[in-house]
């Protein structure tokens, strides 16, 4: 694999970032709507209050819009795997596309037949029919979300797979170790409860948004109830689960929890940072200076989180560039250099096998092979220059990070104040807190999106693990090229996304159907 230019590498980045940005806009509220909207439906056949019924149609309207633009952002993004990571493809596309085109079968087509009878089936088909329809849709919605994480986990813990040097490809070889690594396990639930804590956020926010207007009240109510339920659930499971993420990122990518913590030098008993704030002097792994202008830890608890262990050593970011620590299986840590230097080897052998190959010498074909397979854990090493490219946006990381985990820790207090308004005070009157409703709503998608952040820039350089770098996956093509379709992607979907807003609001305002809903 050639390597091409930077320019163009950033550029088809950038452009996947983009796509995926917008993408996941559209995701988190079409999971957690169709929960929420399934928990009104299952009330409404329980109890035959049509209230429910009624309040059940509004918020399918406002998954339909969604549901329908967040399928044409998931498909341009899914093909730009074959336009601008073209290299990625061919390396890793027998094992990349299988979950991939899982999640087309089975998950869409399961979407998009039930999804026809749960907003054209009403008083067509009979309300159990009705109900599981819409479960069933809740159901789909989520189970595309776990292929396409199954796959994204894949490439963060490369599992279940074997290099085959005839054809340059991975191929994999255990399907069940690729579909359910721990990490994809872990990754599907922290990403579906998120999806839950946003479509809660939305239903509280919209409810309180009718409260302060004095409309639709004992709708709001309602819904905020179911909202607010939700959510508690979603943010204190986010938890639970964000330490599932950080023991398996402490395990398979040591440097993503060194740049979350700003670790720089790595320490037996390692205290989590509640509060930090970086110094921006620090400009090298290696250099004096404090990488903290100030911190508040939390004695022990990054040991305990990464490796069960209170006294755990975390290696920070220069220990894993320069090696020489005991990790956890009792071996001793390789250097950046040591990595390269094996990766140079295995692609070197690679290269040699080839020529091998062609010429009829199978003895040395195998013995490339042998050196290859020795080394290909490093493999993709060898496509890195300096040690500062094993690194990543620090910065970015860290606060996207900790930002992240504060506005968590917002939400399960915002939730239990709403639940306790709701069921031992009068939560009509409580102003103050329709506001607060309201307006925390976009900060349920600006964690959201950080979390994204966090997973993404953190394993920087890698698109696979350890195995291949983002400068060797992309495709050939030209940065202008790249640059121009990005520029036409970030009108288009910023149109698509004033489009939604538009239509939504306008959605709202008319609000639910009057009839069952007088307050």
């Amino acid at each position: 694999m050639d390597l091409l230019s930077a320019s163009a590498v950033n550029w088809s980045r950038a452009q996947f970032a983009l796509t995926a940005s917008y993408h996941w806009l559209f995701v988190p509220l079409t999971i957690g709507l169709g929960l929420i909207m399934a928990i009104m439906e299952s009330l409404y056949v329980k109890t035959g209050d049509e209230k429910w019924k009624n309040a059940t149609k509004f918020w399918q309207k406002i998954f339909g819009i969604n549901f329908a633009i967040g399928i044409a952002t998931g498909i341009i993004l899914e093909f730009q795997f074959g336009t601008n990571w073209s290299n990625y493809s061919w390396f890793v596309g027998d094992i990349f596309g299988a979950p991939l085109a899982i999640e087309g079968i089975l998950a869409f087509f399961m979407e998009a037949t039930f999804v026809s009878i749960m907003f054209f089936g009403w008083n067509r088909v009979s309300k159990k029919m009705h109900l599981a329809s819409t479960w069933l849709v809740f159901v789909g919605a989520s189970l595309s979300a776990f292929w396409i994480l199954v796959a994204n986990a894949w490439m963060q813990y490369p599992i279940g797979m074997e290099f085959n040097p005839e054809s340059v490809r991975n191929e994999m070889v255990d399907f069940w170790a690729v579909a359910f690594s721990p990490v994809a396990y872990n990754k599907f639930l922290h990403t579906t409860f998120s999806c839950w804590a946003v479509g809660a956020a939305f239903v509280v926010a919209i409810s309180g948004w009718y409260l302060l207007k004095k409309r639709h009240t004992d709708f709001a109510v309602k819904s905020m109830k179911i909202g607010s339920l939700v959510g508690l659930v979603a943010f204190v499971m986010l938890a639970v689960t964000g330490d599932g993420s950080a023991y398996h990122v402490a395990q398979k990518q040591p440097m993503k929890l060194a740049a979350m913590e700003g670790l720089y030098e790595g320490t037996e008993g390692a205290g989590l940072v509640a509060v930090g704030m970086l110094n921006p002097a620090r400009k090298n792994y290696n250099d004096e200076v404090d990488p903290y202008i100030f911190k508040i830890e939390l004695p022990k608890l990054l040991s305990l989180l990464g490796y069960r262990d209170i006294n755990a050593f975390v290696p920070g970011i220069m220990d894993i560039v320069e090696g020489g620590y005991t990790l956890q299986d009792g071996t001793t840590a390789l250097s950046f250099q040591e990595r390269r230097e094996r990766g140079l080897k295995a692609i070197q052998a690679l290269a040699d096998y080839q020529v091998a190959k062609e010429e009829g010498r199978d003895a040395d074909a195998a013995n490339h092979e042998t050196i290859l397979r020795e080394n290909y854990a490093h493999f993709g090493y060898g496509y890195l220059e300096t040690e500062e490219d094993l690194i990543p946006n620090i910065p970015l990381t860290f606060y996207s990070f900790h930002l992240m985990v504060m506005i968590g820790m917002y939400f399960i207090l915002f939730f239990m104040v709403m639940l306790y308004f709701l069921y031992k005070k009068d939560m009509v009157t409580n102003r103050w807190l329709q506001y607060v409703a309201l307006w925390s709503l976009p900060l349920a998608y600006i964690a959201s999106e950080l979390g994204w952040v966090v997973a993404e820039v953190g394993r920087q350089p890698w698109t696979i693990q350890d195995i291949l770098p983002v400068q060797a996956a992309s495709s050939a093509i030209s940065a202008n090229n790249v640059a121009t379709t990005f520029i036409l992607f970030a009108v288009l979907f910023t149109g698509l996304l004033i489009a939604e807003v538009t239509i939504i609001v306008k959605q709202i305002k008319k609000g639910p159907d009057s009839e069952g809903l007088k307050a």
